[in-house]
């Protein structure tokens, strides 16, 4: 159909849904390596102490060191975005992220370790932020919800395919210390495994289109028409001059576009900022970086923990499957909400089951029905996070602000997450060497926190367009 047949009042139906998922999902990809990265270490954690005799302390760095990078990667991304395009942030990634797999599988020491996964840290975060952005820019409204909560199905399933390998690697070695029968340390091949999803991601960055909005700022009109008319439909004409209206008279958006009356921030900004760090306030991350050695410390052996944390996972993408069928329905704010109530039930069941457990050699121990209470309580709890928390965050992260700071509001959010996640990683061995229950109980009163904060500051976006953000 010619641009003229679109102009006018004319409404068409969205043009090629299939070809807009497509698209989505191949941008999402970049939350596959995120969720890979930050997990694939779960089975090489006892591994990694071993093999250079660490400290807990040390191992807690080791393990967080790549969301130093995340927060940074994040925190440049936006503006690196807004001058050069989406597209070339995701390739950059993809490069960076091959790197950092072969260079931690090749390391020689803790520090070597930690320093390679900081460069995979720039590449998750950068994607991190990339990806909602984009896949916001190119959607629909009726589907946004939706095709945003790809982003948190590719995590998932990207820490799924993880813990697999971890799994597979650690049973054919004897142990995630051990020698495949290819040759090598299972730990180290383990790492190395990120290569292919980094190639699969750069691949199909340079197939799909340029983000329209950023096609109409750098004055590529023509071109963005043709990525709304395939991807989005409707009055393309119109849909253009709602960008340039939104655009006008934009300049490089910098840090300080950003301050506000709000303790020195738009209050949106706040908004954005504090949703990212009560999604890991709530201690999601530890369920996917020290699961393994957890289920161990309560009496399981390496390869049930292992696979327990598999099973995990996939429970993970289950509820994320849900999310993707509720979001564009019941709406973000909802889910948000049954979410955070849901978190504070199971994680004060986790609360009360470790605080039962005996100290038997340093290691914690839980006995009679508290075992079974725990996994069933952790189970619900990754259920409940993975409906609502984990999806529906990133979907509000990228539709949330309007087009002028849209990147750079997501980069400091993303930023602010990244930072979260790091301080909840690092400090979980020291916490749960005083105890697991104060650990959980912590993760229980941010997600009691989380709910009131939804209640009193987020609002609705469900069916918005872009443009009519504040």
């Amino acid at each position: 159909m010619s641009g003229d047949s679109m102009s006018g009042g004319a409404v068409n139906a969205p043009a090629k849904h299939g070809a807009t998922i497509l698209v989505a999902v191949a941008a999402a990809l970049g939350g596959f390596l995120f969720g890979f990265d930050t997990s694939v270490i779960n089975g090489t954690v006892d591994a990694v102490q071993a093999e250079f005799g660490i400290s807990s302390t040390v191992l807690g760095f080791v393990v967080s060191s790549a969301l130093l990078g995340c927060a940074i990667g994040a925190w440049f991304a936006g503006p690196i975005a807004d001058k050069y395009g989406r597209l070339r942030v995701m390739i950059v990634a993809a490069c960076l992220f091959a790197i950092s797999a072969i260079g931690s599988a090749l390391a020689w020491d803790a520090a070597s370790l930690a320093g390679w996964r900081v460069i995979g840290g720039l590449a998750i975060g950068a994607a991190s932020v990339i990806a909602p952005a984009y896949i916001a820019e190119i959607s629909p409204a009726e589907m946004r919800g939706r095709l945003g909560s790809l982003q948190q199905l590719a995590i998932v399933t990207g820490i799924f395919a993880a813990l697999l390998i971890d799994y597979v690697l650690a049973e054919s070695a004897g142990g995630a210390s051990g020698t495949v029968p290819w040759g090598g340390t299972a730990w180290r091949w383990m790492f190395a495994s990120a290569v292919l999803p980094a190639a699969v991601y750069g691949v199909l960055a340079l197939q799909i289109p340029e983000s329209p909005r950023y096609l109409v700022k750098i004055n590529q009109v023509s071109t963005a028409k043709e990525v709304l008319r395939k991807l989005v439909g409707g009055n393309v004409d119109e849909r253009i001059k709602e960008i340039a209206r939104s655009l006008a008279g934009q300049k490089a958006v910098h840090l300080r576009d950003l301050r506000g009356p709000v303790v020195g921030l738009l209050g949106i900004v706040w908004v954005g900022i504090l949703l990212s760090v009560f999604q890991q306030f709530v201690g999601i991350n530890v369920v996917f970086y020290y699961s393994s050695t957890l289920w161990q410390s309560v009496g399981f052996s390496e390869s049930d923990a292992m696979l327990t944390s598999v099973i995990t996972s996939i429970t993970n993408i289950v509820t994320t499957l849900v999310a993707i069928a509720l979001v564009d329905r019941i709406g973000r704010k909802p889910l948000l909400l049954i979410g955070a109530a849901g978190m504070t039930v199971t994680l004060a069941l986790m609360t009360v089951a470790f605080s039962t457990a005996t100290v038997v050699g340093d290691e914690p121990q839980l006995t009679g029905g508290w075992s079974t209470t725990a996994l069933i309580a952790m189970n619900a709890y990754v259920f409940f996070f993975g409906c609502s928390w984990g999806p529906v965050v990133w979907v509000l992260l990228g539709e949330m602000f309007n087009n002028k700071i849209r990147a750079t509001a997501l980069a400091v959010a993303a930023a602010a997450q990244w930072l979260a996640n790091w301080l909840i990683s690092t400090s979980f061995p020291m916490l749960a060497k005083v105890g697991l229950g104060l650990a959980y109980g912590l993760y229980t009163v941010f997600a009691l926190l989380a709910f009131v904060f939804v209640w009193k500051a987020v609002r609705e976006t469900k069916g918005r367009e872009l443009e009519d953000m504040a």
